[in-house]
């Protein structure tokens, strides 16, 4: 299926509650898209996509790479942030002016004023990829919410609760599209299931998620 630049195209961002907290900002990105990927491609020329091991020692299917004063890692010794590159020992490259603006202005639209990212994790999926679910707990203040933005390829976001075992919902999200969560969906189990194949003229085959963090 091809997906082109005027995909699902709302007259105007609309707002979609998730949860008490939680919602997603439909087409919230949309207007930015080409300058938020080149800066992602300038991300990566710097630290290049890589697959992380697990804890466990498995490898994930996501690639990742990260931007900003810290950056988030998994390996044999466990998740963390690291203010280094651990493949070039060198820090971060820093977080574009355009992701920072664009993540103060979602939290803020979100009820969130005054969010400071200090980091953004930019993950790339290829059809078949998926993100189990999960929490994001490993930065040190919860009272921050996350900020996460959707890229490419459209993709089902699986919105659960505060237990693991509360059955997800299955949202889809498009181009441009921006999900904020904090305050009681803070801590809020989510993923992302196996990526359908598909075209995007922007991105070809893949979906690219900029999450934006407070980690201190």
């Amino acid at each position: 299926m091809t997906f082109d630049l005027f995909d699902a195209l709302p007259a105007a961002p609309a707002i979609e509650p998730l949860a008490p907290g939680a919602m997603v900002l439909r087409g919230f990105a949309r207007d930015i898209d080409t300058d938020l990927l080149a800066a992602v491609r300038e991300v990566s020329r710097a630290a290049p996509f890589r697959h992380l091991i697990t804890p466990g020692g498995l490898r994930m299917s996501v690639a990742m790479t990260n931007c900003g004063q810290a950056g988030w890692v998994s390996d044999r010794s466990g998740y963390r942030y690291d203010p280094a590159d651990p493949d070039s020992g060198a820090p971060w490259p820093p977080m574009p002016t355009l992701f920072r603006s664009l993540a103060e202005r979602a939290a803020a639209t979100a009820g969130y004023p005054g969010f400071a990212p200090d980091a953004c994790l930019i993950n790339r999926y290829q059809p078949g990829t998926r993100l189990s679910l999960h929490q994001d707990r490993d930065e040190l203040d919860l009272r921050a919410p996350i900020v996460s933005v959707s890229l490419g390829l459209p993709a089902t976001f699986l919105w659960g609760g505060l237990r693991r075992a509360d059955k997800p919902a299955r949202v889809r999200l498009a181009h441009g599209d921006v999900v904020v969560w904090g305050g009681p969906s803070r801590l809020a189990f989510h993923g992302i299931a196996p990526l359908a194949d598909g075209d995007h003229a922007l991105t070809g085959n893949e979906r690219i998620n900029l999450t934006f963090r407070k980690t201190r």
